[in-house]
């Protein structure tokens, strides 16, 4: 029975992976934006920006930058998942010998894929503007846990949104408060700076730990109760996404 399931898995993975393959602008057009706010704050604005600290700029905004980069890239998710739902893809699949769950792991995988592809060319052009960075192999597989994760929890909540929507702009438009969430957040400067209200949220939102403990693996430091914080944070969102959009799911195939 679970060969079968990920058997099925594998197969609806490669399709949504070969759609994406016939058109690689989605992988292209998420990475433009967190490039263009990169060479925006460091070349423009980052010379005017008091971190606290001694790092490159560069290397203090990366964390947030690759958060934005995922949080745009899960909008096509929900994208995809509300063309299938519309065009009836889902109705010929239940009427074929294949798991259920695997349609939507189908997209899942896809944008996890897609969406690591995504953060690795950002990570590139990075290094291209002088992201430097002495982080252990140890660290580097910390980092890419935590962003996997997040792109989990995400796109959990982009399935969400792809099977309940009703329009293709509903299906995509819950991801902009994500976006928009890391310039609330110490992704771009100290939370100290922000006046007290508005310090208090960004203290206290998931994206501010999930950076900082980022920063601190990328800079060799002491991650501490952040890591834990963000870890929370994480599997908490992901096991709620992932709760909601199963139920949703079996109410529409019922």
């Amino acid at each position: 029975m679970t060969s079968h399931v990920l058997s099925d898995m594998r197969v609806l993975t490669g399709r949504s992976l070969t759609h994406i393959l016939r058109s690689p602008d989605t992988i292209i057009t998420t990475a433009i934006t967190p490039i263009a706010l990169m060479l925006l704050f460091v070349y423009v604005l980052g010379g005017a920006i008091n971190t606290g600290s001694d790092e490159s700029y560069i290397n203090y905004m990366l964390p947030g930058i690759l958060l934005i980069t995922i949080a745009s890239g899960i909008a096509y998710t929900a994208y995809r998942l509300f063309l299938d739902m519309q065009g009836g893809i889902f109705e010929r699949f239940q009427s074929m010998p294949i798991a259920r769950s695997s349609v939507l792991w189908g997209h899942v995988l896809t944008s996890l894929v897609s969406n690591l592809i995504s953060v690795a060319i950002v990570i590139g052009v990075a290094a291209i503007m002088g992201f430097r960075t002495g982080a252990s192999f140890g660290a580097w597989l910390a980092v890419a846990g935590i962003l996997i994760l997040f792109i989990l929890a995400l796109t959990w909540l982009a399935v969400i949104a792809g099977l309940s929507a009703k329009t293709v702009d509903g299906a995509s438009a819950f991801s902009y408060p994500l976006i928009f969430l890391p310039f609330i957040s110490s992704a771009f400067v100290p939370t100290d700076s922000m006046p007290g209200p508005v310090a208090w949220f960004a203290e206290h939102q998931p994206v501010t730990s999930i950076v900082n403990s980022i920063r601190s693996l990328f800079a060799e430091q002491p991650v501490g109760a952040e890591i834990w914080i963000a870890l929370a944070w994480l599997v908490g969102i992901l096991a709620v996404a992932y709760g909601f959009a199963v139920g949703i799911y079996r109410k529409k195939i019922s």
